[in-house]
């Protein structure tokens, strides 16, 4: 079997489904492949737990980098939920903890005193308003052609927070600006997430972390997508089928060649050839270099740093949020941002090196969401009615080479007792008090390794950003002569684009891997071919 398009994409994650949905509408004959047998990738939503009526965004969880633009141009039907509260970090070993309220500065005033961090209140305030000024910078970029170092710089206009932000660890920043061991965790949680790091690395991928962080929409504000990950996916998917993309799940790619010959199995055993001018890899730039091969072909990225996850992800299903030791606090105000556990800036130090020594860290540091508070929809009726919620959880600082193929299944388990074990320091009483039980009268708790990622996703070392993460600009010195370049998604090979997160610009539920892509495709001027 044998059939020509004007591109083909490989991996039906949301980057494939933005990337085919605006070449369909520009009239390109287009066609996805997706291995697995749904489309979605790591943005889906699942009933996790079967029986329960909870449908838990699986593996993402929350949107920020996703741009206002691609929802307006693809028209999607998609509503982004705020959250009211920030964060809510327990003080360990005390019955106290930092509460941060986007509505109600004064009352953050005073939970950072409770904190004994009052004179950094001040501080923090400022920090975030210099990363607001990043924001506004950087953020409106992002859907066009890479800007360079030096343009950007000038375009900030702020050389000092150009400096702590782009040119220094963000752990000697940190540290000069606060003197709170909580306050200055609290900041550097976001230049952890998938980023196994210390804060002082001298390649600065924590400070890559903390960028992409804070400049989603402008703000930095990470926000609940109604109705779960899954709405995402089917708001994308709705808008590539309908302007015209051929979606083909099951459809696994086998190989690739330069000039865009793709082999792919159908799902029945059947070897399926297609040719495209242009073949856009919504796969990480391991997998698509392994697909190359395959087809006697070069890479289509040079060697680098290995890619590495640094995460597991744990999904409870719970009667009822647990009691927390902070009597000050409401449990719905603590869930209702992002609850940080164990995640001290000497905590998290510690743990880099307990993780880099192969070591699960004790305490595990973790972050813990609460999308039903905020979106109650995921849950059936019943639950709502009973006072059920979902907890999401995502720990830092362990990293990939934790996991073999041999040890995964009893480090999962280990992971997950280390989760809980963490969160009961924190809590006054056992979180395990308030898990459901499934159907089977199982307790509802699913944990994810870096491992269990690469398998069910094909993420190379179960890194969610496909690997490394690149600053959103090019350097001055850099070649942008072609349009795959000057947007950020060029391989070795003329005809191949990066689309996905290992695209400049490209990781998190963002989409832009996948916009960016597209508009290099239709600034080069792909020749139509009839599908």
């Amino acid at each position: 079997m044998r059939g020509q398009y004007d591109v083909v994409v490989i991996g039906g994650g949301h980057n494939g489904l933005v990337a085919a949905a605006y070449l369909a509408r520009a009239g390109q004959s287009v066609l996805v492949l997706e291995r697995e047998d749904r489309l979605g990738g790591a943005a889906v939503s699942a009933e996790v737990f079967p029986g329960t009526g909870a449908r838990i965004s699986r593996y993402s969880y929350l949107v920020s980098l996703l741009p206002r633009r691609i929802i307006e141009d693809l028209e999607l039907d998609l509503r982004l939920l705020r959250r009211r509260y920030s964060s809510y970090t327990p003080l360990p070993g005390t019955s106290t903890g930092l509460l941060v309220d986007n509505q109600d500065p004064d009352a953050t005033r005073a939970s950072f005193g409770a904190v004994d961090a009052g004179a950094d209140f001040g501080t923090f305030t400022e920090f975030y308003r210099r990363t607001g000024r990043l924001a506004q910078a950087v953020w409106p970029t992002v859907t066009g052609p890479l800007p360079r170092r030096s343009e950007l710089r000038r375009r900030l206009g702020d050389d000092e927070s150009w400096n702590d932000f782009i040119e220094t660890p963000i752990g000697d920043v940190l540290e000069r600006s606060f003197a709170s061991d909580l306050v200055r965790g609290v900041v550097l949680t976001d230049a952890l997430i998938s980023t196994f790091a210390s804060a002082h690395d001298d390649d600065l991928q924590q400070n890559k972390c903390f960028l992409y962080h804070v400049i989603g929409g402008g703000t930095g504000d990470w926000d609940v997508p109604e109705g779960g990950m899954g709405a995402v996916t089917a708001a994308l998917e709705t808008a590539a089928r309908h302007a015209g993309a051929q979606l083909r799940t099951s459809a696994e790619a086998t190989s690739v060649t330069p000039d865009g010959e793709v082999r792919y199995d159908d799902g029945g055993g059947t070897d399926v050839v297609v040719s495209a001018k242009r073949v856009l890899a919504n796969v990480s730039p391991a997998v698509l270099n392994g697909l190359l091969a395959a087809g006697g072909a070069e890479p289509a990225t040079r060697p680098g740093p290995p890619s590495e996850g640094a995460q597991a992800k744990v999904n409870l299903l719970l009667s009822r949020l647990p009691k927390l030791r902070d009597s000050a606090v409401a449990p719905d105000a603590a869930f209702g941002g992002t609850f940080h556990i164990n995640e001290l800036y000497s905590q998290l130090e510690r743990a880099y090196a307990e993780g880099a020594a192969g070591r699960i860290p004790d305490p595990l540091p973790a972050e813990i969401y609460c999308h039903s508070l905020t979106d109650p929809s995921i849950l059936s009726p019943e639950l709502q009615a009973a006072g059920a919620q979902t907890l999401t959880v995502f720990t830092l600082q362990t990293p990939h080479r934790l996991l073999t193929e041999e040890n995964n299944d009893a480090t999962r388990a280990r992971l997950q007792q280390a989760v809980l074990d963490s969160l009961n320091s924190v809590l006054a009483e056992p979180i395990e008090d308030c898990i459901l039980l499934d159907t089977r009268g199982e307790p509802c708790i699913e944990t994810k390794t870096t491992l269990d990622l690469e398998h069910a996703l094909n993420l190379t070392g179960g890194s969610i950003f496909h690997g490394p993460l690149d600053w959103p600009f090019a350097e001055d010195d850099e070649p942008l002569d072609t349009p795959a370049q000057r947007w950020g998604v060029a391989t070795a090979h003329e005809r191949i684009l990066l689309c996905g997160a290992g695209a400049r610009r490209g990781g998190g539920v963002s989409g832009l891997g996948g916009h960016n892509a597209a508009m290099a495709v239709l600034e080069e001027g792909t020749p139509k071919t009839g599908a």
